[in-house]
């Protein structure tokens, strides 16, 4: 495994991620009788800061379509925590409108470059393509001195 884990956090993050789907309306508990999953839910509620509580809730009560989409919110997160610690695999994002989207995609396909890769490679050219036409008229501007 990669990325350690960290019991609490980890449990402090499924607890999260539970809570925010039970808010979302989605049933979290493995009963369909409404009273019961709601118990059940509120029992979870409870359990924020206690997590031997929440892993036991999990074990018990947790719905069966949330069992693979939780470990995987989990191993995302703990992915993301991992790399934020470091400047260097720390994501960061920017918004792109669709067309320009589309057309840096395009262009990432055809160099077989990542997107990332692709802005780099189109920001360096542009600053070397920026430096030579400094050179070139520096070189002008002393040709024109020295023929004066």
């Amino acid at each position: 495994m990669k990325y350690q884990k960290l019991e609490n956090q980890e449990a402090n993050w499924k607890w999260l991620y539970l809570i925010r789907k039970y808010r979302e309306g989605e049933n979290i508990t493995a009963y369909e009788e409404k009273s019961l999953s709601e118990s059940k839910a509120q029992q979870l509620v409870a359990s924020q800061n206690h997590p031997q509580q929440i892993e036991e809730w999990i074990k018990s009560h947790l719905a069966p379509h949330l069992i693979v989409k939780l470990d995987q919110a989990i191993r995302a997160r703990r992915k993301r925590y991992f790399n934020g610690e470091k400047k260097s695999t720390k994501k960061k994002s920017i918004d792109l409108e669709y067309a320009v989207w589309l057309r840096l995609s395009r262009y990432s396909r055809k160099m077989k470059m990542t997107l990332s890769e692709t802005i780099t490679y189109m920001i360096d050219e542009r600053e070397s393509k920026a430096q030579f036409e400094n050179q070139m008229s520096e070189m002008k501007a002393s040709l024109k001195n020295l023929l004066k």
